[in-house]
């Protein structure tokens, strides 16, 4: 792993402190759908990912789910090692939505290099700072927009992070990411389908007319 990829900062850390990161990251390789951490898990650590795909997501207690934001190659998560941060508590999960190769520093390393490194610190706290600030954009969107245009975002990103207009997505897997019930997820694209913005099939949504879908999604 090259952590120089991940970390802007390191040419900034001493040799001590890059020894220190180098030595201590735990590999780890992870198949699809593994649940990597979740809210009863005790604190895990800084998370790099090398390879793959992971979901961040919440749940409610009658089994929603919403998706906070995804990491990709080179992506650091550090709410995994929230208790770091001192009165910062998060009940959240993580999962690998493709197979993925992980790295993660345990969060006793992580806390060492804090107290001595002011510069680590600083961008640790402005990672975690700007994942929350698009935490509360996302509870603004679910609060406040209407589900065609939250729907029609999520298809748009699903093209842009699969780079195909045909996603392999049940409709279940739609209403975890969006925080819904599949029957609204069902019922709106089937809407979708009659406007011929999609064409549905078993396991697949095809995205038959992009331009629209952005106009639904602005």
């Amino acid at each position: 792993m090259n952590f120089e990829n991940c970390f802007p900062i390191w040419p900034k850390l001493t040799p001590a402190e890059r020894a220190m990161f180098t030595h201590s990251a735990i590999h780890h390789k992870l198949s699809c759908g593994t649940l990597t951490f979740s809210a009863s898990s005790d604190c895990l650590g800084l998370i790099l990912v090398g390879s793959g795909r992971l979901r961040i997501f919440i749940s409610s207690e009658e089994g929603k789910e919403l998706t906070l934001f995804r990491l990709f190659p080179q992506d650091i998560c550090l709410l995994s090692a929230a208790c770091i941060i001192k009165d910062m508590e998060l009940n959240i999960s993580i999962e690998a939505e493709k197979p993925s190769e992980i790295w993660i520093m345990p969060s006793s390393i992580c806390k060492k290099i804090m107290s001595e490194s002011i510069t680590f610190s600083n961008y640790l706290n402005q990672i975690m700072f700007s994942r929350i600030a698009k935490i509360l954009q996302l509870f603004q969107t679910v609060m406040w927009e209407n589900l065609d245009k939250r729907l029609a975002a999520f298809l748009l990103e699903e093209h842009r992070i699969e780079k195909n207009n045909t996603l392999k997505i049940t409709h279940e897997k739609i209403a975890n990411h969006m925080g819904t019930a599949r029957e609204v997820v069902t019922r709106t694209l089937k809407a979708f389908q009659s406007e011929k913005i999609v064409q549905l099939s078993r396991g697949y949504i095809t995205l038959t007319d992009i331009d629209r879908l952005s106009e639904l999604s602005e």
